[in-house]
């Protein structure tokens, strides 16, 4: 039977859970055991699918087909483990689903109630497909006494007291600030946030502690009386260098330790080499490199969370640091003179998803940038569709544009009401809502065996995950490549563009998929690390 670790905050917001829980998990991994991740959200939306990237970061895709937390995002990179629809639950979508079973009669006329039935649907979750793993983390969104949340405590509650404490652990993970006026660190929110928790039946077995300096002993063995844990349950968790140190710094402060303690384990210490090596080659790099990233969404980095860590893997790749300069398309389109000022240094392109024609016409003279200097352009989702209207445009096509904007005469990306998928032909309705219309999920694609991103992958068949409504119209395929632009990948049958390059420019490919949510530190993503090496070759490094 699987252990289950419920993972919590208090204090306040971004202290970090998810990596945390991602680094846990890379630390049991790294012992030997099968690990799964799973996330609670507490808000009321279905998925995050619908929600602005400034309101919630980017939208994790898995796999299956699942809009989800960017948190799963840090868990696949971790841990390796493809994360599925069964690891994301929103209260949103908890509700909706007793609400549809109600109004269907299934509760026999019963009062629906938070209590049991939230809950129970909750602790299936929590228990759902768990048969053959060692350890399963529950992340709880939000905060401790987050009005929201407390029908995810309850249920955490309820386990534990069903699966018994030699069968779970809580690990609390809370901020001790620094003052500076006092010139000391103060435990106090620690412990009014462990105290909310325990009002709520919860003691957590373990607190992780952030903070920005050393914890002195005295203040470690203060909070460990008041808290009502062991000294060595409560673990510093100083500010790392970079997230890819974090495995390192929680194990040295005996984080895995503890928790095997409290489980009463024992096991071989863990194999950290591949974890050495990513930290090698993060921190010491033989040279850098700049890419402009020019997107719609530059003023919350986490809204292309994904993206910036497998450029930063290219750079592992590579043995380079890649410095990106978050460049808003609009600029472009308020002054066109900044164009060649904010784009002549860059080492290389890259042109984001995004949804809407806001910073379009911006992303399109990028694209054009790139093409008429011969710099390394990179084109992903959206990023793909600009590159093949700027095609069009250079080949004469003037009114080339997306459905997506508008009614245009040459509708050079256009909606896609059918497709196929390995579930059979896919529908939906070009007025229909918003939420889970996408072609969503893994994909397989086919690629020219003569083709650049051939040679890149090393294969000729491939799946890569979507996410997108509009897709490039093939019939304009003939006036695209007749100037240079290929289609070097489709859908399995045909019809379907999947990626564009030019085999007479440097590096300049195009991709309908979104490659950054399979990239991971110990296995950089191909499509990334050949970018960053082309971008080495621009910047002339070795």
């Amino acid at each position: 039977m699987a252990r289950h670790i419920f993972i919590t905050g208090g204090v306040v917001s971004s202290l970090g859970k998810g990596l945390m829980a991602a680094s846990l998990a890379a630390l049991l991994q790294a012992r030997g055991f099968k690990v799964r991740i799973r996330k609670f959200d507490p808000y009321l939306n279905v998925d995050p699918g619908t929600m602005s990237p400034y309101q919630h970061g980017e939208v994790y895709v898995t796999d299956d087909g699942a809009e989800t937390d960017l948190d799963l995002g840090h868990y696949e990179r971790f841990t390796g483990v493809s994360a599925r629809q069964s690891d994301n639950i929103t209260s949103g979508r908890i509700y909706r689903d007793i609400i549809t079973r109600e109004r269907r009669g299934d509760y026999l006329g019963a009062t629906v109630q938070v209590i049991p039935h939230v809950t129970d649907a909750i602790k299936q979750f929590a228990m759902a497909d768990t048969e053959d793993l060692d350890f399963v983390l529950c992340e709880i969104g939000g905060t401790v006494g987050d009005i929201e949340g407390l029908p995810f405590v309850e249920a955490m509650r309820q386990l534990r007291n069903e699966l018994g404490r030699e069968q779970s652990c809580f690990v609390h993970v809370t901020l001790v600030p620094y003052i500076a006026a006092a010139g000391e660190l103060k435990t106090k929110p620690t412990q009014h946030s462990v105290r909310e928790l325990t009002g709520l039946g919860i003691q957590p077995d373990i607190l992780l502690c952030r903070c920005d300096r050393p914890l002195p002993e005295g203040e470690r063995a203060k909070i460990a009386l008041f808290c009502n844990v062991r000294r060595e349950a409560v673990i510093p968790a100083l500010d790392a260098p970079n997230i890819y140190a974090v495995p390192l710094q929680y194990h040295a402060e005996g984080l895995d330790a503890e928790v095997l303690h409290h489980f009463r384990l024992s096991s071989p210490a863990p194999e950290l080499s591949r974890w050495n090596d990513i930290v090698d080659r993060y921190q010491n790099p033989e040279g850098e490199v700049t890419i402009g990233v020019v997107g719609k969404y530059v003023g919350l980095p986490d809204a292309y969370k994904s993206l910036n860590e497998a450029l930063v893997h290219g750079g592992m790749a590579n043995r380079v640091k890649v410095n990106i300069n978050w460049i808003d398309a609009e600029i472009f389109e308020r002054e066109a003179g900044e164009i060649a000022a904010l784009l002549e240094p860059m080492h290389g392109i890259l042109v984001p998803g995004g949804f809407g024609e806001r910073g379009t016409e911006g992303k399109i003279a990028s694209v054009r940038f790139a093409r008429e200097r011969a710099v390394p352009f990179f084109g992903i989702c959206l990023g793909m569709q600009m590159a093949c209207i700027e095609g069009a445009r250079a080949a004469g096509i003037e009114n080339a544009s997306s459905t997506e904007f508008g009614e245009t005469s040459e509708p050079v990306v256009g909606i896609i009401t059918e497709w196929m998928s390995k579930d059979g032909l896919q529908k939906r309705a070009e007025g229909g809502d918003l939420g889970g219309t996408m072609r969503l999920g893994a994909y397989p694609a086919v690629l020219s065996s003569n083709s650049h991103v051939a040679a890149i992958y090393g294969d000729t068949r491939i799946s890569e995950r979507h996410r997108h409504r509009y897709e490039v119209n093939a019939s304009y395929r003939e006036a695209l490549e007749g100037n240079g632009l290929i289609f070097s990948g489709m859908s399995p049958d045909g019809l379907l563009p999947e990626i564009v390059e030019r085999p007479d420019h440097p590096w300049f490919v195009g991709v309908q998929f979104h490659p950054e949510l399979k990239s991971k530190p110990f296995d950089p993503h191909p499509l990334f690390a050949g970018f960053i090496e082309a971008a080495v070759r621009q910047a002339r490094l070795f």
